[in-house]
């Protein structure tokens, strides 16, 4: 079993995320890939790892009835960590 994602490394994720969905809205291109290049050095998962962990954003995302990344498809069994940041920490600043 993989070990549970730390509050930094989730805080880093996020962060990114609303970075990229920040670039989408704005209909600005943005590169993926670079972004999980980047997570994959600063937090030491995978590629598939940080992917998944995409997909789970979207899902709380959806859940609290916020917009998310096109390409991220929500999935379930996230971890709650994700729902305890709360949006309010959600930023990407």
């Amino acid at each position: 079993m993989a070990k549970a994602w730390s509050d930094s490394e989730n805080h880093a994720i996020v962060k990114d995320y609303f970075v990229m969905l920040e670039h989408e809205q704005m209909g600005q291109p943005y590169n993926k890939a670079a972004h999980r290049r980047a997570l994959v050095e600063t937090t030491g998962r995978t590629h598939g790892s940080i992917e998944f962990k995409h997909c789970n954003i979207s899902a709380v995302m959806e859940a609290l009835g916020l917009p998310r990344i096109e390409g991220y498809r929500p999935r379930g069994n996230f971890q709650t960590a994700l729902f305890e940041l709360g949006p309010k920490n959600w930023t990407t600043s």
